[in-house]
């Protein structure tokens, strides 16, 4: 009998598969169901389903087959991470690495120091902050009479440090990992675990200069990433406010409606104002001018033509906004990046938290339909590579002032990277470009021509460690030239130092380059000089080293 295509029809062509009893039903019922769940799962792989189905279809699977048990009737454990979380091996480890040295390298360029903060707060320290998002917030059970809660991002642990040492001025970075009950979509670099990459400056300065500073680190960071094309969109929290209020929204439903207008990039304005007037409340006529102001995208010249606006200059709220939006472009002109930086007044970002200038990168959309021509059999419109939003952040003036006995505010502005997303984009283009990543950074392989000098090699290894040269050797006493030659290519470790019985006698090292297994031998007792001249740059020909050299004289060829 042939199978339904459909993953559903299958299903229920053998009932609700979860709820069978190995006591009730035996083992032959739930052997079927597995069968079934397999050809769920084959067949959704060769139909090139979305990875989030096949992983949930594959979760099923695993729990039927530890429902059955191993021979002896035991339980068998399910081999599975959590829901929206995952494990990282050794190529996207090195990936990750890569991308946190870019952005570590340029906060440190742009003077941040370093602090850390514990994983979980009290939950009256997280709640109220997070706008509709709260409901996010991982709550932990009651341990020793304190209400605890996993962090929701670094802003807020941020904010109460500030607070509890009473600091005024730092500029400060901090990468650490942040929790979220979400639905997670992992292909998108959507997880329930996930690193934030947080930059932030606190203090009272001019107005704007931090500001302009923290758009010009999105644009070294996502320029050093390579990533394509990209868009930083700003706005101001006072001039979306000062909007609100002259489109006609009553003042207790502006934080609501702000949450709602954050969703423009994800839906479309049709069904963004059917949840304004169906589910929140707000009259048609104040959703339609509200749709007129968020379709308005420009730069400088966009704030100087609203400022002329006849509804919007009743608002000093929004008016402030705007003046400070045109003096930002024009710092952003002396940082050179207003290529990429645009005005649009349908930026909301839903938290709480922000009080003014508010700001997000997105890569365009150049960007992902190149990466989707790329990959074989992907549109590009495809969930795979719709990363959405890769970096975001703001001002936000009054947050420190929640956690201060006295309320003393410090003004603080600042930025966090999505470095999930971006990783999410770089795994899947070094997946479809077949890039061969290195994993480890070993730079010589001592290997040897014969049997039975597993004491030399270890000697000389020694040598190379002590000297501050990455190098390793295998741990077989005797391994085949070909097999060490081979590992070399594969970990694409550049150079090999050989030793042989001749070499030996000969009180010389061979040098091999591996990429053009060309090799060449010292001659004992040289002047260790005569080479000095060479090693400045990487070999393109085998180097030859005298044994009794220093290893140190290896390292500009390594």
């Amino acid at each position: 009998m042939r199978l339904p295509l459909n993953a559903r029809a299958l299903t229920e062509s053998v009932g609700p598969i979860e709820t069978f009893d190995l006591k009730m039903e035996g083992k032959t019922k739930i052997q079927e169901a597995i069968t079934i769940q397999g050809e769920i799962v084959r067949r959704m792989k060769s139909e090139k389903a979305s990875k989030e189905q096949i992983d949930k279809e594959v979760a099923k699977l695993l729990e039927l087959k530890a429902q059955l048990g191993g021979d002896d009737g035991k339980h068998q454990f399910v081999l599975k991470t959590a829901k929206g979380t995952r494990d990282y091996n050794p190529k996207q480890m090195a990936i990750r690495e890569k991308v946190f040295n870019t952005i570590i390298s340029c906060f440190k360029r742009h003077g941040a120091e370093t602090i850390d903060t514990p994983v979980f707060e009290l939950k009256e320290t997280l709640t109220g902050k997070y706008g509709e998002d709260s409901k996010l917030i991982y709550d932990l059970k009651d341990q020793g009479g304190e209400l605890l809660s996993l962090r929701y991002d670094l802003t807020v642990p941020f904010a109460r440090y500030l607070a509890m040492n009473k600091i005024t001025n730092i500029k400060r970075y901090h990468i650490a990992k942040v929790y979220r009950r979400d639905n997670p979509a992992m292909t998108r670099g959507r997880y329930r675990e996930f690193y934030q990459c947080d930059f932030d400056i606190a203090g009272q300065y001019d107005s704007m200069v931090p500001d302009a500073e923290c758009l010009r680190i999105v644009h070294e960071i996502l320029s050093g990433l390579d990533l394509g094309d990209f868009r930083i969109k700003v706005n101001d929290r006072r001039i979306l406010d000062g909007m609100f209020a002259v489109c006609g929204v009553p003042d207790d439903m502006f934080r609501t409606i702000c949450s709602t207008v954050d969703k423009l990039d994800k839906m479309p304005w049709e069904d963004v104002k059917r949840e304004m007037v169906n589910e929140k409340g707000l009259s048609e006529e104040a959703a339609d001018l509200i749709g007129e102001y968020v379709s308005m995208q420009g730069g400088m010249d966009l704030a100087e033509r609203l400022l002329q606006d006849e509804k919007m200059s009743r608002s000093k709220q929004a008016c402030a906004g705007l003046s400070d939006i045109k003096l930002l472009f024009s710092y952003l002109q002396l940082f050179q990046v207003t290529d990429k930086v645009v005005f649009d007044l349908s930026l909301a970002r839903g938290l709480d938290y922000y009080t003014g200038v508010i700001y997000e990168a997105v890569l365009s959309q150049a960007a992902v339909e190149s990466l989707s021509t790329e990959v074989q059999n992907v549109s590009p419109s495809d969930e795979c590579v719709n990363v959405g939003s890769v970096a975001g952040g703001g001002r936000y003036d009054g947050l420190v002032g929640m956690f201060d006995p006295n309320g003393k505010k410090v003004p603080c502005v600042g930025v966090s990277i999505g470095i999930e997303r971006i990783f999410s984009f770089m795994e899947q283009k070094a997946e479809a470009l077949a890039l061969k990543i290195r994993t480890t950074e070993v730079q010589v392989m001592v290997a040897s021509a014969q049997k039975n000098l597993m004491e030399e090699r270890l000697k000389l290894v020694t040598e190379l460690w002590n000297s501050g040269i990455k190098a390793e050797v295998m741990y077989k006493r005797n391994p085949k030239l070909l097999s060490q030659l081979q590992h070399c290519e594969e970990s694409g470790i550049p150079l090999v130092a050989i030793l042989g019985e001749q070499e030996l006698k000969d009180g010389v090292v061979k040098l091999r380059v591996v990429a053009t297994r060309e090799e060449e031998t010292g001659v004992p007792g040289e002047d260790p000089r005569g080479h000095e001249e060479n090693m400045q740059t990487p070999p393109r020909n085998g180097r030859s080293l005298d044994s009794n050299r220093s290893p140190q004289n290896w390292e500009a060829t390594c």
